[in-house]
């Protein structure tokens, strides 16, 4: 079972593809992972991606889906597996269908988590972050004992400039811009699933293994 997540930044794709990953035990794969494995290993693709994430360039689309394909390899994915964060765009998408073409693999499901705006902007201007250590709270539903300090710690929390409405307004829009024609992409493939992400997590997940099955 192949399955692509896609949503809005801040929609909670990630979560619901870690609970997907448990329940159907195949591996939740972000690319952000794949190239902080392949940095730390030394690899010859991770040498190449260094080269450019060094210069503050993004890394080009065929080898970011090389990465993929060789951690496709791995026994893990024997399975199936949740990607998470990749493909962003139709190209990323189309270089990924030509590279599960030649080994005669297709995408079973790209789900999309679907979450208004406006849902978006109020989630993620509510959390904050420990100076301390890290923790993440959020003042609505996940709210300290003591308001701005850390439950684990004592420290003082504040809210991170990538939650300020402000940057999480450019991220939706440069998400709608690039990434949600993939919504159509994958719709025409008919392999889209629509879920509701404004309701509780449990229920989204729900919806999802709806989707795939028991």
């Amino acid at each position: 079972m192949k399955i692509i997540m896609l949503g809005a930044p801040g929609a909670g794709k990630g979560t619901q593809a870690k609970k997907i990953a448990e329940k159907y035990s195949i591996p939740h794969i972000s690319t952000g992972d794949i190239f902080r494995a392949n940095i730390k290993n030394n690899t010859e693709l991770g040498k190449k991606a260094k080269t450019y994430m060094d210069k503050g360039e993004l890394v080009p689309d065929e080898l970011v889906v090389d990465l993929i394909m060789d951690r496709f390899k791995e026994a893990d994915c024997a399975n199936g597996y949740v990607l998470d964060g990749f493909p962003r765009t139709i190209p990323q998408a189309e270089a990924l269908d030509k590279a599960l073409a030649a080994n005669n693999e297709t995408v079973d499901y790209a789900i999309n988590v679907e979450v208004p705006d406006e849902n978006i902007i109020n989630r993620m201007s509510g959390r904050r972050a420990c100076v301390g250590c890290g923790a993440t709270y959020h003042i609505e539903f996940n709210p300290t004992k003591v308001e701005d300090i850390c439950d684990a710690c004592g420290e003082k929390l504040i809210l991170r400039d990538d939650d300020k409405p402000e940057t999480v307004k450019n991220r939706l829009s440069v998400y709608h811009e690039q990434t949600q024609p993939l919504i159509d992409y994958y719709s025409k493939k008919g392999v889209l699933a629509e879920v509701d992400g404004t309701q509780s997590m449990e229920n989204v997940f729900n919806a999802i293994v709806d989707v795939l099955g028991k």
